[in-house]
């Protein structure tokens, strides 16, 4: 059985365990680290974590929900679930804003 490295997408720490299955068969990992669960493959562009960053900085560069949902190809009904989780960002200013995309 051949052994593969897997690195936490987030911190880019190598400490990961497996941390059981999705519903559909997919392994699911969790970083010892920073605590957070994830997968290698995702089966839908939405649940990708950079497909969320995109709508993010699209909304903010000016795009309109069916714009983003055009060319990120996810239901525009997905785009404004995750603009709705991100009111925090109502709150802050665009450099903050900037700095917490670039970590």
């Amino acid at each position: 059985m051949a052994n593969t490295h897997v690195y936490c997408i987030h911190c880019n720490s190598k400490e990961v365990v497996r941390n059981g299955k999705q519903s559909g068969g997919k392994q699911r990992y969790k970083c010892k680290k920073c605590g957070k669960t994830f997968q290698l493959h995702y089966q839908y562009n939405a649940s990708k974590p950079e497909t969320k960053k995109m709508i993010i900085k699209m909304s903010l560069n000016g795009s309109g929900i069916r714009d983003i949902s055009r060319v990120l190809e996810v239901d525009k009904n997905t785009v404004i679930a995750i603009l709705k989780k991100l009111d925090i960002f109502l709150s802050m200013s665009i450099p903050d804003i900037k700095r917490l995309m670039n970590q």
